[in-house]
């Protein structure tokens, strides 16, 4: 365990000791689960990702629909 996880973990234990026993195994089951499901890895995470966006425009429809959207407005500014 490197140095910074023994930070983490004795930060996190500080913080678990004002729980109530009934809120210290909720965490603990909580905990259980979470090391039960499946990790992914940041690179399947990312790749997920692709495709999230849904649209039956094409590309370029959606760009042009996105610049067109765009406003500008000229403000002075005095100095």
């Amino acid at each position: 365990m490197t140095y910074t996880d023994k930070h983490i973990v004795e930060t996190y234990s500080g913080l678990f000791e004002g729980l109530s026993t009934m809120n210290k195994i909720e965490l603990i089951e909580s905990l259980s689960k979470s090391l039960k499901t499946e990790t992914k890895t940041k690179e399947e995470i990312f790749f997920k990702s692709f495709g999230a966006f849904s649209s039956e425009k094409s590309a370029e429809d959606v760009i042009a629909e996105i610049k067109s959207s765009r406003k500008f407005r000229n403000k002075e500014i005095s100095i």
